[in-house]
């Protein structure tokens, strides 16, 4: 059966649009007898104002509070249960999104995927008791796929994942733009004068943003003579317990300057007699206000979790929930920060 518009009511009653939206919000500018009027074909055509649009227009005549537009659950889908507190990184994508909620009216409820014994279908029992109109889910660092319990809470609510792409199942997402992190520490790098970039990145965590790290890094190689091509390093968790691995690839392939997500490559190389940047440049690819004397490259979490939510009100608003045809990604670019761990212009 065909969804009912204002449109359609419009043309039954013989008014405008606006006219329709105005006495079915009870406007005082629509006389007594056309408001009348135009209720009665809007019931007769079984026409339905969707409760979203109901929100954001209350929203706009009274001024949006905590809670006036429905309430957004963040979902912690990290193994760890603290991890929206601990995590290094986790907490940014938290605090953009609970700001930028505020800002446009909607309550956050936070939420461990994880907890012992709740299925899926008790998840979404919870966040309908909860008033929950909208889902974004914070977190993944191991795989690229949500649990297939989580499936009738995707079903029953529009759902956003931020920082990585999810392929099982395909949902629309926010994240940092991780290619062009690359690429542009690469060409920070030049710019510095270097002229043998390595890169040092755990092979997981590059698959897991399905090698764009790595793709930035080699579409930056395109500017070096071949010889200075090096290969980049990807034994990180092995080389935790065993640093020899890095020295060898380091004697190997002798950069000048390395890129990568670690503060342990610092020490690393301090254990080796390098130092830095008098020897070596080191670029981190995900800065942090943490270790303000690193020089990197700034994600910019908060504006990414910023950003889902903005995704999140636009899908709660059109109605959509489940597994969109056609997932849609906002890029968020990063920006260069000056530190101490590369050489001065």
């Amino acid at each position: 059966m065909k969804k009912v518009t204002m449109a359609d009511v419009a043309r039954a009653a013989g008014v405008s649009k606006n006219a329709v939206s105005l006495a079915l919000r009870g406007s005082s500018e629509i006389p007594d007898a056309t408001r009348a009027r135009i209720e009665k074909t809007a019931e007769k055509l079984g026409y339905r104002r969707s409760p979203a649009v109901g929100r954001v227009m209350s929203m706009l005549r009274g001024g949006a509070t905590a809670g006036s537009a429905g309430t957004i659950a963040l979902f912690n889908v990290n193994q760890d249960p603290k991890a929206f507190r601990d995590h290094p990184t986790i907490p940014n994508y938290v605090s953009g999104c609970t700001a930028r909620a505020a800002a446009l009216g909607y309550a956050t409820d936070s939420f461990w995927l994880h907890e012992p014994a709740l299925s899926g279908a008790r998840w979404r029992e919870i966040l309908f008791s909860r008033s929950v109109t909208g889902v974004i889910f914070i977190g993944l660092m191991r795989e690229n796929r949500l649990p297939d319990f989580i499936k009738p809470v995707i079903e029953a609510f529009p759902c956003v994942v931020t920082g990585v792409r999810t392929r099982q199942p395909a949902l629309s997402f926010a994240c940092t733009d991780h290619h062009i992190v690359a690429l542009r520490a690469f060409e920070r790098a030049l710019s510095l004068g270097y002229k043998r970039p390595g890169l040092v990145l755990d092979r997981e965590i590059d698959e897991l943003v399905e090698r764009r790290f790595s793709a930035g890094y080699m579409t930056g190689q395109a500017h070096i003579p071949p010889e200075d091509r090096l290969r980049p390093f990807t034994e990180v968790a092995q080389a935790r317990a065993n640093p020899e691995l890095f020295r060898r690839w380091l004697e190997t392939e002798k950069p000048d300057v390395i890129f990568t997500l670690y503060n342990v490559v610092r020490h690393w190389l301090e254990d080796l007699g390098v130092s830095v940047p008098g020897q070596m440049g080191l670029i981190q690819l995900e800065w942090r206000r943490s270790r303000p004397d690193w020089a990197g490259m700034d994600q910019h979490n908060d504006f990414v979790g910023a950003v889902a939510v903005d995704m999140i009100s636009g899908m709660m608003l059109g109605g959509e929930k489940g597994v969109p045809p056609f997932p849609r990604a906002t890029l968020v670019g990063p920006t260069w920060v000056d530190g101490k761990t590369v050489r001065a212009v």
